[in-house]
């Protein structure tokens, strides 16, 4: 019998493998920070002995959650600008409020705040880009959360850099500091084509070439911006990208909204990756974004939050169920976005559009221990004829028992282990107040 560091057992399991499999009585074992086996208890027990067990008993254990896209410490901008149109919320509220507001301490209380509440609601991995991005580094290895973080590049200053050359040098150091680190691994983030400019597109793809990372950007957020770009560019976003030698599979393209036919099929032939975000797209009035017919095309697409500043929370089973309805509802076709779909979106198909579907997204043996525990002992999930079902229409975060990553617990039983999350919201509780003095100048 080989003795493991770990052993979780549940009364099911969904592996989010290729075939989908479910488990009914079923346990996962864990040395170090890697899954060795996953199978029926009954197996387990007659194979392995574990330091450490946990008796889920009427639970169901799967992959954490991959949110690929936020803006971490923007959970210290949660509110302050809703019910605005994109352009406007951003330029007029946001914008001004970053230069105002954001510095180191901001950014690494904002992104522990984060790192609490994706965990709380069983987020395992995030995709960030947002400003002073080592703190955000930081705060997710004091709170043992997965990672893909950039700094975001702009033509103009940052709060962080007062050049280009300034944000490219961060770029590097990013890169370079954080290199061999078991959860945090880096991005290249030029912010948008329309606060980018063509020498500093050309730098980041000899970045993304040299240290071997993905590209990020935000892409067609919404109607206007699409047309801001015909114009600015003379041609369509995508066919830029594409002339430019955007287009290949390290890209990961935040919200496309406004794709046309053409657009997806480019995409499509390229192997580009996408991020779907629902909710922000919804609260921006941005649009719908045409992800089934994405998918039709074998588009990878991931699921993502965006920020708390345009969302406002980070719980990717309320993304699920948002993006499971809003494409319902905008086609008039129940059959569109299931329920095993969109699951599969925030899960292994978001660790494929990050490009980390070789380490998390499934339980399977060889894998990184991602995982979740989800209670299903309550009322609103009894009873249960279909798991994929209860995920994405009837669960909440707070549904979520127990959280390990990377072969580590850092959430049992509703307890943070690794964060002292009382501290954390008094802290950014003290950074709202100069926030809020900062919106009356």
């Amino acid at each position: 019998m080989r003795e493991v560091d770990l052993i979780v057992t549940g009364s099911k399991a969904l592996l989010l493998d290729s075939k989908n499999t479910c488990l009914n009585r079923a346990s996962v074992a864990v040395n170090a920070d890697g899954i060795v086996a996953v199978d029926h208890t009954e197996k387990i027990e007659k194979l392995y002995r574990a330091r450490k067990t946990i008796h889920a008993g009427d639970s169901l254990i799967m992959p954490g959650f991959v949110n690929c896209h936020t803006h971490a410490a923007m959970t210290c901008f949660r509110g302050i600008a809703d019910d605005l149109e994109l352009m406007d919320w951003l330029n007029n509220y946001i914008f001004p409020a970053e230069a105002r507001n954001v510095n180191k301490e901001l950014v690494y209380w904002g992104s522990l705040l984060a790192a609490a509440e994706m965990i709380k609601s069983g987020t395992t991995t995030f995709c960030d880009m947002y400003i002073f991005e080592d703190e955000t580094a930081k705060a997710a290895t004091a709170a043992g959360i997965r990672c893909l973080i950039g700094e975001v590049l702009f033509d103009f200053p940052s709060p962080n850099f007062k050049t280009v050359d300034e944000g490219i040098a961060y770029t590097k150091m990013l890169a370079e500091k954080w290199k061999d680190d078991p959860l945090v691994n880096i991005i290249i983030e030029p912010h948008a084509l329309y606060t980018c400019s063509m020498p500093l597109l050309k730098e980041v793809k000899i970045l993304a070439e040299q240290y071997g990372v993905p590209i990020g950007l935000h892409l067609l957020e919404n109607a206007a911006e699409k047309k801001q770009l015909e114009e600015k560019l003379g041609r369509g976003a995508v066919s830029f990208l594409k002339e430019i030698g955007y287009l290949n599979e390290q890209l990961i393209a935040f919200h496309c909204v406004c794709m046309s036919e053409e657009d997806i099929r480019l995409f499509a032939d390229h192997g580009c990756k996408i991020s779907h975000n629902p909710a922000s797209n919804m609260k921006l009035a941005s649009g719908v974004a045409p992800v089934p017919e994405m998918l039709a095309a074998g588009i990878t697409v991931g699921l993502g939050t965006d920020g708390c500043a345009s969302n406002n929370n980070l719980d990717m089973i309320k993304e699920m169920a948002t993006a499971a309805k809003l494409h319902k509802a905008a086609r008039l076709d129940p059959t569109v976005m299931d329920a095993q779909t969109v699951l599969r979106m925030a899960t292994i198909e978001g660790a494929k559009a990050l490009g980390m579907e070789k380490k998390i997204g499934s339980l399977e043996a060889g894998k990184k221990a991602d995982m979740i525990i989800i209670g299903l002992d309550e009322p609103h999930l009894t009873p249960l004829y279909n798991e994929y079902s209860h995920l994405v229409y009837a669960a909440s975060g707070a549904d979520v028992d127990t959280v390990i990553i990377n072969g580590n617990v850092v959430m049992e039983n509703r307890r943070l282990l690794t964060i002292d999350e009382e501290d954390v919201m008094n802290k950014v509780r003290e950074i709202a107040v100069g926030v809020k003095h900062s919106l009356r100048k």
